[in-house]
This record gives C-alpha cells, structure tokens and sequence, in this order.
C-alpha cells in the first residue's frame, strides 16, 4: 500500500551527485566537500565550476569558467526595457521571475563554447540573474543604469551595479562568501521545483523561473526578508525578552529559527554570524547583531532551536547597505548556480516524477442530476 507523507518529509526522490544536507550532523556537502572547507576560502567562481564539474578548478579552468561567465553579461535590451519600465513597486522576485523567462525569448549563441546548448544556458543564468536584481533596483530609483564591467568578480559586479561606485573589498569579500553559503542546498523546496519542471523536458527558463517562483515564498527564501521585519518591529535589545516570550504565548513563529531538516546547528550559521558582528560593529550599528545573539539565546534555551542561515544572512545584507525587499533576490543570485547544476543533472539522467496522492473526497459512485433538479 502507498503511504502518505506530507511534505514529502524523508522520501528520497531522486540520486544527486551535487550536493548533501545531512540533518542530523549539521553537515552540508558540495560535491564531497564540507561547506566549512569552501566557505571563505574559495571564490563563487570556483563553486558554480564545483557544481558543474564535480571538481574545484586548476587556475587555467578557473579562468575559464570566470571568462565564460563575464562574456555571458550582455542583457538584451528588450529585458533591459522591461526592467525600466516595470511598476517602480512590483515585487522583485515577480520582476527577477519574469525577467528570467523573458530571457527564454532570446537566442543563447556562443559557439565557441565547447559545451551543450543547456550548459551555455547555465552559464548565461549565473551571469545575468544579478545584473537584472540591480538594473531593477537602480530603474525603479530613477536612477541611471551603471555599465556593465568585464573586469569585476560576480560579488564586486553585483555591488558595483548596485551603487555605481567602485566597490570596497570587505563588502566583496563578505557577499561573496554569501553567495558560496547559498549556492547549494540538496533537494530544498526551490531546487526540487526547477527538477520536477526539468522531468518533463521543459526548458531551462521555465525550470529555473519556476523555481524562482518556489524561492519567493516565506518559508523558504523569503524567511530572511522577515528577519529584519521581525528586529525592527522589536525596535531595541530591551525589548527582545517581552517580545520573543509574547510571540511564543500567541504561538507566532520566530522567523530564521529552526529549520526543516538541520536537528542541530545548520553549518553556514556560525560564518554568517561572524560576518554579521564584524560589518556591524564596523559600521556603527551592533544592536542589530546583539539583538538577534539574544533571540537566537532565548530559543534555543525555551524551544531547542537553533538559527539557521537567513537568521545571519539578514543582518550581513542590512549592514551592506541592501534594501529588504533585495535579501530573497540575492539568494536567488547564489542559488543559480545550484539550481541550473540540478536542472543539467536531472536531464542527463531523467525520469519524469509523477507521485500518487491520497484522495481524501467524496465518495465514489455519486450520480449525476440536472440542473433543474438540484
């Protein structure tokens, strides 16, 4: 007999080379490697070749992959009218999802790639995500669209369109650590989206916007959007106390605590932290860190939680200077590289998913009868 699993909690759908989320450990694997052996110690440049390829890069590839990458940053300008014209207050995880699909809309040509069609699509995706998050974000100030640059990293670049200033290296070096963090994260809501669209032998935009579309949503990637909420509706580290024990009376949920499957601390919590109490003590601003260290303090003493990676993630963003409403985008940006690796993976090997469900309605053998005599 099927059994019914809501959730699909501990149901193995699929074998992935990818990436592993061992729960029980608080350990999270990138092909093989420990998260704590990447994280700040190599490039996202050099994490996108790691999903790809199941190996960290030589240098000769490593500049290969970065080369590839820079020459993808051409948007079309049809995009570029799109995110210029766009209602200034849209959401821009509704403008990053469209944007994306309306990249389906345009050819991938780059012949001198010795890759598949999909592969090159991969590489275009990693490229632009960021660049549409910040044409959007600066079109929507009124503000003028910065050029694009071929001399920057993916981080610095993002950074640089942001603002249109030179970015500095701390601020570099801090997103691009965040971008490493998220970039894989096993079989999560997003990621099983873009495979389930990739089973049917859709193609790529729609798996990936798809995803974006699975991303969105609070208990996923928006979660670190709500952190910030939550700190600023708290207002001060005084208040953290009342607070936190007025939302457990009323049973609210404590945004970036706890996590699906991490039964410990979740790995990239403590890298994320430690970059969250430097920039904030840098930039004048330690309230925001001490007030979540105490949140984090109270629910694992009351609730055995621990925080996970958007709990940290929020502050680092804010103290970058980063509108809330850009946190989910930037996951997206990092995510990229995870999502087009699954999509590759799932279509080398593919098999269309097609779970049973439990009907729970009414029951079988109910007549028909005319609409006169209802």
């Amino acid at each position: 007999m099927p059994v019914t699993v809501r959730g699909l909690e501990g149901i193995v759908a699929a074998e992935t080379r990818i990436g592993d989320v061992r729960g029980e450990e608080g350990v999270l694997l990138y092909c093989g490697y420990d998260i704590n052996e990447l994280a700040g110690k190599v490039s996202y440049e050099e994490v996108v070749y790691l999903l790809f390829n199941d190996r960290l890069p030589n240098k000769t590839e490593l500049a290969q992959i970065t080369q590839a990458l820079r020459a993808e940053r051409e948007v079309p300008q049809g995009v570029i009218d799109f995110l210029k014209t766009v209602p200034k207050g849209a959401s821009p995880m509704d403008v990053l999802r469209t944007a994306v699909s309306m990249l389906g809309c345009y050819p991938t040509n780059r012949p001198n790639l010795a890759m598949s069609e999909d592969h090159a699509i991969a590489i275009k995706l990693v490229s632009q995500i960021g660049i549409l998050a910040a044409y959007f974000h600066r079109a929507r100030q009124g503000k003028a669209l910065p050029e694009i640059r071929k001399d920057l990293g993916e981080a610095a670049h993002f950074l640089w369109l942001m603002t249109g200033e030179e970015p500095v290296a701390e601020a570099v070096q801090t997103l691009d650590v965040a971008y490493v963090l998220h970039a894989e994260h096993g079989f999560n809501a997003s990621t099983f989206t873009a495979r389930v669209v990739a089973s049917t032998e859709s193609d790529m935009y729609s798996a990936i916007s798809a995803a974006i579309g699975a991303l969105k949503g609070p208990l996923h990637g928006g979660a670190n959007e709500g952190v910030i909420q939550m700190l600023h509706e708290i207002g001060s580290v005084e208040a953290v106390d009342a607070w936190v024990a007025d939302a457990l009376a009323q049973k609210k949920k404590i945004m970036g605590i706890g996590h699906r499957v991490y039964k410990v601390l979740d790995p990239r919590a403590p890298h994320l932290k430690e970059m969250a109490v430097k920039l904030s003590l840098k930039l004048g601003e330690p309230k925001w860190i001490q007030m979540s260290e105490r949140i984090a303090e109270i629910m694992k003493a009351e609730k055995k939680l621990n925080a996970n990676v958007d709990f940290y993630s929020a502050t680092v963003y804010y103290s970058l200077g980063i509108p809330t409403d850009l946190f989910t985008p930037i996951f997206a940006i990092a995510r990229m590289s995870g999502w087009t690796a699954h999509v590759l993976e799932q279509s080398a090997n593919n098999r269309l998913f097609r779970p049973l469900s439990e009907y729970t309605g009414q029951p079988y053998g109910r007549k028909f009868v005319p609409i006169d005599q209802r």
